[in-house]
């Protein structure tokens, strides 16, 4: 009787965690495979945001036309595709008073026109965002799965223009 009754107590709780658990919703998709935050950037409010940008980004500046200070931080993910290539995005964060918002994202297409397949991606450093105008970081990709990475550097001027080119060592 006592076998009998843990039992269906294990049952009956085992069956109320399951159903007070939420469903986990997705909060970054699984096609999503490396990103890093690296980076800084600052403008006086009337700046473009990061050049080559598809139709359609999120403009965080004032639509009033008022010159705002804005200055936020670089994210640099890759994007599994169907084919398990890789494409690789930037996006320029802008730091607000509501939360971090996105203020353009650009494809960096001569990654992409690679069909790669992305292995990493790191920032120059692990010290968290830091306060100089700029971006560096590396993506390690292979261009044959069967091959060895290569390093591939994103640089992001004080200007914001980017530089996109094979590593060299």
């Amino acid at each position: 009787m006592a076998m009998r009754l843990t039992l269906m107590t294990t049952v009956f709780l085992i069956g109320w965690s399951a159903a007070a658990l939420p469903a986990q919703d997705a909060i970054l998709p699984a096609s999503v495979i490396f990103a890093t935050s690296t980076g800084y950037w600052q403008d006086d409010g009337n700046a473009p945001d990061v050049e080559r940008a598809p139709g359609g980004t999120e403009s965080v500046a004032n639509p009033e036309g008022k010159a705002t200070p804005r200055h936020g931080y670089y994210k640099l993910f890759a994007v599994r595709q169907d084919d398990r290539t890789s494409k690789v995005y930037l996006q320029q964060i802008a730091q607000t008073d509501t939360g971090p918002a996105i203020a353009s994202t650009v494809e960096l297409q001569e990654i992409s026109d690679l069909k790669p397949y992305v292995t990493d991606i790191r920032p120059e450093n692990s010290n968290g965002i830091i306060k100089q105008p700029g971006l560096f970081a590396t993506i390690y990709l292979k261009t044959n799965p069967a091959a060895e990475p290569d390093g591939w550097t994103v640089l992001i001027d004080e200007f914001g223009d980017i530089t996109v080119e094979k590593a060299t060592n």
